[in-house]
């Protein structure tokens, strides 16, 4: 089983909650602002300062539900909010949220007078698997993900199950998606136990301790993504092209369901480039169709290839992937044709 690296400041269940009423005890911030979206603010905020009373003197920072909000026009909104606070750089950020709240807010601390202090409380099972650990923020530009951010680490990270109570059946599986990932990329152990699970029971901490520790060990050796952190980008070059592409649906893609289907796609690429046996691909395969099933729709085979091709990952306009060697291990650096992503894409779905 891989450890977390000591010393990291991602805290769990009460002892997070502790941590974080320490904290705002000890360090005489200017003020404290929390970062919410219209459903957290309901079903979260009211939790959060149930158990941690000592939070009692800030301003709310509302912004509406959904990737939408991760744009850089909410961006600069949230700026000049601050700004209309006179918010210095003695203040404190709360990001009370899933993805969205954390990337956002996270790039909004990173980049507000060049830093503030921050605190991420992730709501969602997604920002807990993917996003508590590892620094990254920012937000999307236009349609392509993630294109405009920097790493920023927060002060605490709070991973608190009792927020996974006020979820939808589909946010579970979204984040869900994000643990199997891990298990595929690094912990073959870990994804066989994931696989014999219903994500929509409780899932046991000891597993979302687990997937954050995967993550955790991958970017303390790797933190600016130069090299081997470029394994946690399994499933997504195919993903993230996946979801844009559905953004023009009526109900598009989650984040983590467009993983899923990339990394379908994706394992069908590792026989073909990466040496994973035909075997432990149909293995993954089933596992992850068991849970996301293709959407009935005809992707634009020019739209997707427009994604595709504007990944963060290739290099001098070649693709390049991060695939699997076996399960439990992974590569990155792949080059792939496009030709040869449309071709097995094409086991899973129509291309317009």
């Amino acid at each position: 089983m891989i450890k977390p690296p000591e010393n990291k400041n991602i805290y769990y269940a009460d002892e997070a909650l502790a941590q974080f009423a320490e904290l705002l005890q000890n360090q005489a911030f200017s003020q404290i602002f929390v970062l919410v979206d219209e459903n957290t603010h309901h079903h979260c905020l009211p939790i959060l300062l149930q158990k941690v009373p000592v939070l009692s003197d800030f301003e709310i920072l509302e912004i509406p539900a959904g990737e939408a909000s991760k744009d850089v026009e909410v961006l600069q909104q949230l700026w000049l909010t601050l700004g209309d606070f006179a918010a210095d750089r003695q203040s404190l950020l709360v990001n009370l949220g899933g993805g969205v709240v954390t990337d956002l807010g996270g790039f909004l601390a990173a980049t507000y007078m060049r830093g503030i202090a921050f605190v991420n409380f992730p709501t969602s099972l997604l920002a807990m698997a993917d996003a508590s650990a590892g620094g990254k923020t920012g937000v999307n530009l236009a349609h392509f993900k993630n294109r405009v951010g920097a790493f920023a680490d927060a002060r605490l990270v709070g991973v608190c199950p009792m927020f996974l109570e006020t979820l939808p059946r589909q946010e579970l599986f979204s984040g869900f998606a994000e643990m199997l990932k891990h298990g595929l990329i690094r912990d073959a152990d870990h994804f066989q136990k994931l696989s014999q699970l219903d994500p929509t029971t409780t899932l046991p901490l000891a597993l979302i301790q687990q997937t954050i520790a995967i993550k955790q060990s991958v970017t303390e050796e790797d933190p600016l993504e130069q090299g081997l952190r470029k394994i946690l980008n399994f499933g997504h070059t195919v993903g993230h092209a996946l979801e844009s592409c559905s953004w023009q649906l009526e109900q598009p893609l989650s984040h983590g369901h467009a993983v899923a289907l990339g990394m379908q796609v994706e394992l069908d690429l590792s026989v073909r480039h990466a040496g994973l046996s035909p075997e432990e691909a149909k293995q993954g395969q089933e596992v992850l169709a068991q849970w996301y099933a293709w959407p009935v729709w005809d992707c634009p085979a020019e739209e997707f290839k427009r994604y595709l091709k504007g990944d963060k990952k290739n290099q001098d306009g070649a693709l390049r992937f991060s695939l699997l060697e076996r399960l439990g291990q992974a590569t990155y650096n792949v080059a792939v044709s496009v030709e040869e992503v449309l071709e097995s894409l094409q086991n899973f779905t129509h291309l317009a």
